[in-house]
Order: C-alpha cells, then structure tokens, then sequence
C-alpha cells in the first residue's frame, strides 16, 4: 500500500514543497529512503523506528514488507530532521494504522525524539507560508507553535509527542488558527541611550542621518573616543518594524534556527556584530553542507556593525561589494543557487593607525609611515566608496564628559527618523540609500548654487560618479529631516563634510 504527505525543504528565503511518499510491498524486509537524502535524513529510519514504538505503533521492521520512502523531487537535496515526522506519518498511512479525519492536505515538520517527543526545528515560518499557499493542515512539534502562529489564516495541530498527535488526526481536536502578526508591536526597553553619551554631537548628527536614510557609515577615531557605545545606541533610534519587514526577518532568523520560541516574533530591526576573525561563508552565507543565511541577510532591514574594520580580511570584506549595491545576496552551491535578501546598514568604526593614536594631541603615535599607509589600505578604494559617511571621533575632554549638559534622549532623536523616513515612503516608496540613479533625477534636483558646489567638490575631491550619488542621497535625507522638498547649498554642504576624510 502506498501514502503520501508534504514537507519542505529551504530554498533561500522561501519553503519548497517536498512530498514524502511511501510504499509498503511484499518482499524481504527493507527500510530505505531515497531521493538525493544526507546523512541527517538517513538517520530518520532509527528515530522513527524507536519513537513509533514509544507511540504503541508498530514500525516498519515488525513487517516483512519492503518499505521504500521517497523524497521528491529526487534531485533536490533534503537536509534536516524535520522530515522524521512525515516519514513515520506516511508509513502509518502506508501500513493502515492511521486513518485521520482531515480531508485536507498534510504538511509535516518535526524532529522525533526516541520515547516519542516532537523537537523544534528551523524554518518553521516559511513552512507556514508555504501550508497556507497550499491549503494544508501543517503538523509540528509544541515548541513551534507560537511560530506557526504568526500566519494569519493558517490552520495547525502542536503537539508535544507523536502519541498526542495521532491521537489529534483520528479524533475530533479541532486545529488551530494563526492569528497574524499584531498589530502592536511594542518597542522594548533600550540598555543604549544617546542621553548616556557625553559629547561627540558630530558623531550624533551623522547616526541620525544614517538612520532616517538608511545610509552606510565609518566611525573612526582613537581607542576610548566612543565609536563602539554610539553604534551600540544607534538601534534606539530606529524607525519601529513594518508588519512586512517583521515577517520577512523573522522568516530569515527562523531558518537560521535562531529565534527564541517563546517570543519567535522579532519586534526589533536587527543588530549584527560578527568578530573580525569571521570568515566570508559566515558573513555572506553558504557553509559546508548548507547555504543557509550569513549575517548580512541576519541584519537584513537592521544594522551590520563591523568593529575593527581594517582587521577583517580583505577578500572577506570585498564579497560584500555586491550585497551592498543590490539588497541582495545569491549564494551558488553544487546544488543550486540560493537567493537570501540583505538590504543591511553597514555601521563600521577603525582606528585612525595600529596603535590608534595618529594625530592624538595628547598621546603621540607610535607608528612609522609605512605602517599607517599599510593599516588603512586594508580597506580598498572600492569598498570605501560604497560608504555614505565618514566621520571622525576625537577624544572627548574631561570637562565635556563629567560636567557637560545633558544630551538629547534617544526618542527625541527617534521622532525625527521616524518622520523623514515616512516623507520618503510616502514620496519614493523606498529608503533614500535604496535610490536608483534614475530615482536621484528625479527626486533630488539642484538649484544651481548647489549644483556649482557639487560640481566643484567634484573637482576638488576627485569624487567617483558613485560617491557624487551616494552625496545626493545624502543630501536628500538631510532635506528630509529638515523638512525641505528641495536640496539647497546647505545640505550639500553638510553632506560634504561626511567626505572629506575619505580622501585625507
């Protein structure tokens, strides 16, 4: 007798349907599964055959049938656990120990514990999606319910072991319903507050016009000045999550198998901090075996923060080029291509030389010329020029930093970026660093007392055309901020003084 139900298998940022079919035939004892399956999946046959004896069922190697399970498509490669609990739900089917109730389709995901339990496992968001696009009943473990949940309209059954769910197939246990994302989508409490940093109000004003643009942007300054504490507050200051931006990390941050499942929702635009050790598969993506996201798609709509930027390596740093201009990042493997969304803001902070204290007033530099040349050419022309703003941070006096007023809060500075950033959705329907050069024509046109300042820093600075647009962009999120539907000299002017150290 044969039987067939669904699973998934990732495919980038979207689920892929999986059926699982099996065929119990006379013959000589034999359990196997085939269709392009790793080692993880072969391992299945032990975990279901202990746990659907656990469930008082009986497993396959009680019959002296040929028990083959196929994974189709064949030649998609199928990683996981999660196919455990489809595996011994066919093979129910296929032996006529199960009989449920629901006419609709089955989709399954579960890891099987030996005595029966159902574990959670990665990627449960997108098999949601995936069960509502194709109007199946979606089968999971207790652990992921709360996940599950959050797709509106989709209907479900959570269990805590394999007992419970059979139990719920054949009776009359009503499945659940997903409520949806809430609409309300409480900030939380913030360990990082502009109020708590003394000084640095240059430094400040940029990471307000990095974020009510979503513009890329360096911090650099000798050790101590507050390059790490300004980045660690700048998540203060962002804009609160769209209920499409909220599903689509959360979706990323599930197959990374990386949210907490009593609070899957992710209510916070992510803050990614790698080490500078980190390799490119960790950054970009892919892996041995995998090509899950990396943590420039874990940052996706949020904050990639680079400490230390000279240290990581270069070809690293290079494969980030890409992603930076399109929003998106494809990792090729043997087994296809995988496409993760990376829409991130690059926060990055350096030392001016290797022992940080070039052109200190205070502390004199030890380093020879040789090896400051060497240290900032770490970080090559190309990559600097798809950075927004530069901005250099001087040690702050001791009176500035015990006897100083108080600084602006967080929320003060929120209000604004939350403002400018709905002038251009409600003009451009994208962030100001997501224009293209044919939405800069059209949306940041110059008077010409500005056109004239543009065009002699052009010939002063040595600009690329990438640098002249990433200044116009600039400048338009400064307008923004200001209110202004026009770019004037004075925000050109502004926007010029985040570039002048480029070429320093």
């Amino acid at each position: 007798m044969s039987a067939k139900l669904f699973s998934f298998a990732p495919r980038g940022l979207e689920a892929q349907l999986v059926t699982v079919e099996v065929d119990a035939a006379k013959g000589l004892h034999q359990f196997k599964i085939v269709g392009l399956a790793d080692k993880a999946v072969e391992e299945a046959k032990e975990r279901v055959t202990v746990a659907l004896r656990h469930a008082h069922a009986k497993p396959p190697q009680t019959y002296n049938q040929r028990v083959v399970v196929n994974l189709a498509p064949a030649d998609l490669k199928k990683q996981g656990t999660h196919f455990d609990l489809p595996i011994a739900l066919a093979f129910l089917l296929a032996s006529d120990q199960l009989q449920p109730k629901t006419k609709k389709p089955i989709l399954a995901a579960a890891e099987l514990s030996l005595d029966g339990g159902l574990r959670a496992v990665p990627g449960i968001l997108p098999a949601a999606l995936l069960a509502k696009k194709q109007g199946a009943l979606l089968l999971i473990s207790e652990a992921n319910q709360k996940e599950a949940a959050l797709v509106e309209g989709i209907e479900f059954l959570a269990t805590p072991n394999l007992t419970n769910m059979l139990k719920a197939l054949e009776g009359d246990v009503p499945p659940e319903q997903g409520s949806g994302i809430p609409e309300d989508l409480q900030k939380t409490e913030s360990d990082f507050d502009f109020s708590f940093i003394a000084g640095q109000a240059h430094a400040k004003r940029a990471l307000e016009i990095a974020a009510a643009g979503a513009h890329n942007l360096l911090l650099f300054g000798p050790p101590g000045s507050g390059k790490t504490l300004l980045v660690r507050a700048l998540p203060s200051i962002l804009p609160p999550l769209t209920a499409e931006e909220t599903l689509e990390i959360t979706s990323l941050w599930s197959l990374a198998g990386l949210l907490n499942h009593d609070q899957p929702l992710m209510r916070e635009r992510p803050f990614r901090s790698p080490h500078h050790s980190a390799s490119r598969a960790a950054l970009i993506g892919g892996g041995s075996g995998t090509a899950g996201p990396g943590e420039i798609s874990l940052a996706h709509r949020g904050v990639l923060f680079l400490d230390e930027f000279p240290e990581f390596q270069r070809h690293v740093l290079e494969a980030l080029r890409q992603p930076m201009e399109d929003g998106i990042v494809s990792v090729a493997r043997a087994e296809g291509t995988f496409t993760y969304p990376a829409r991130f803001m690059l926060i990055a902070s350096m030392n001016p030389c290797p022992c940080g204290h070039l052109d200190d007033p205070e502390i004199a530099c030890k380093c020879s010329a040789g090896e400051i040349a060497r240290y900032q050419k770490r970080v090559s022309g190309p990559m600097m020029d798809r950075i927004d703003l530069f901005v250099s941070m001087p040690r702050i006096p001791y009176e500035e930093f015990r006897g100083g007023e108080g600084a602006e809060p967080s929320e003060k500075v929120r209000e604004r970026v939350v403002w400018a950033r709905a002038r251009q959705e409600k003009r451009q329907r994208k962030t100001n660093a997501e224009l293209s050069a044919k939405d800069l024509k059209k949306f940041s046109a110059l008077p010409p007392d500005a056109e004239q300042m543009l065009k002699n820093a052009h010939d002063r600075m040595h600009l690329s055309p990438r640098a002249i647009h990433r200044i116009l962009k600039v400048s338009r999120t400064i307008a923004d901020l200001a209110g202004d539907e026009t770019i004037t000299a004075a925000h050109i002017a502004e926007a010029l003084q985040y570039r002048q150290q480029e070429n320093e």
